[in-house]
C-alpha cells in the first residue's frame, strides 16, 4: 500500500510503499507500528488519521506509475525492502 503522513514523515520519508495489515472490517490499518483509522469523511488531506497523535495519513493501492504522489505536492517515498519485489512486479520497474 501507499502511505503517506500529511502531517510528518514515517520512520524519515514523507511517504512509504509497503505491507499494511488490517482489521477485520478494514476501518484501521497497522503500518510501522502506527495504527490508523478511517476518517469516514472527515479528514481535510487525509483518508485516515493515527489513533495516538491524530496525524492524517493518505492510504491508496499502489498506482502502476508507481506512486501516488501528487504532482503539486512533491513527496519523498520510499520502498519498503520486504515489498521491493512485489513493487517491482506491479510497476514493471
Amino acid at each position: 500500500m501507499y502511505v503517506e503522513n500529511k502531517d510528518g514523515d514515517i520512520d524519515g520519508a514523507d511517504a512509504r510503499i509497503g505491507f499494511v495489515r488490517c482489521s477485520k472490517t478494514g476501518a484501521t490499518v497497522y503500518f510501522h507500528g502506527r495504527e490508523l483509522q478511517k476518517t469516514g469523511g472527515q479528514g481535510i488531506r487525509g483518508n485516515f488519521r493515527e489513533a495516538a497523535t491524530g496525524n492524517e495519513y493518505w492510504v491508496s493501492g499502489v498506482k502502476k506509475r508507481g506512486s501516488n504522489v501528487h504532482y503539486a505536492e512533491p513527496a519523498n517515498v520510499i520502498v519498503d525492502d520486504d515489498a521491493l519485489v512485489e513493487y517491482r512486479v506491479h510497476t514493471n520497474r
